[in-house]
């Protein structure tokens, strides 16, 4: 067992702040001595420690404590998902330092923004959030993601990026004709044939994400032309009446 004391100097985390933590249900001690002191048990230190991840990423208290105290909390695929976001920080914080050295050494235009870019990570996140409940679709997605090789991966995404090649040849057309009600269809049985069971419910989340911007309206519209993302969304909002 370690005092709040201990616990403070070895994270480097304010006594203050642990019983912050306390106060709102974050971070409970392992138990409280006869005076009210604080101890922290391994339990308790690890938990601190997935906080303290979060809290460099940048998330708000109230998020992390949504997350860290689901019942299907899984903490391996939260901290893979920590290791990817915190190595997508590093990528973006070594091109802000190369940027501004291009600045200090003249060879920068001042038009060029893109080092501060940051959906990429951004998209990644909100990915990961919906991941770290460990829904039944995911798990789904898991299990049969574990018995294929990369190449079967990159075909497989190779294919269903070619039904959106599809939707772009009609993307002009009314999202609520047949063919595009066919489309949505092959989509939603592709999505639960190959990677988790696709109710209308979740293809709704999908249309959605679709047309948000970001990494999905990017591969989409890469795949069936400018517009193509937003026309699936609403050939999906169609369907799913």
């Amino acid at each position: 067992m370690m005092t709040v004391k201990e616990v403070s100097k070895l994270a480097g985390v304010s006594i203050r702040t642990l019983q912050y933590y306390d106060s709102i249900g974050l971070l409970k001690p392992a138990e409280y001595t006869e005076s009210g002191y604080r101890l922290y048990d391994d339990a308790a230190m690890e938990r601190l420690q997935q906080i303290l991840l979060f809290r460099e990423l940048e998330f708000p208290l109230k998020e992390i404590k949504e997350i860290v105290t689901r019942p299907d909390f899984d903490k391996k695929k939260a901290l893979e998902q920590q290791i990817e976001l915190l190595t997508m920080k590093k990528e973006h914080l070594e091109n802000l330092i190369a940027f501004a050295r291009g600045i200090q050494n003249g060879g920068n235009s001042i038009m060029d923004f893109t080092a501060f870019d940051t959906s990429k990570l951004e998209e990644y996140t909100r990915k990961a959030k919906d991941q770290w409940g460990n829904s039944k679709a995911f798990v789904e997605y898991e299990q049969k993601s574990a018995s294929r090789s990369k190449d079967d991966e990159k075909m497989l995404w190779k294919d269903f990026m070619s039904l959106f090649e599809k939707c772009g040849k009609i993307k002009d057309s009314d999202p609520k004709s047949a063919k595009a009600i066919a489309l949505v269809k092959e989509i939603q049985d592709y999505i639960t044939n190959n990677f988790y069971e696709c109710t209308n419910e979740i293809l709704a989340g999908l249309g959605k994400m679709y047309s948000a911007g970001g990494e999905f309206t990017t591969n989409i519209d890469k795949a069936g032309g400018d517009g193509t993302a937003e026309f699936v969304s609403r050939a999906i909002e169609e369907y799913v009446k």
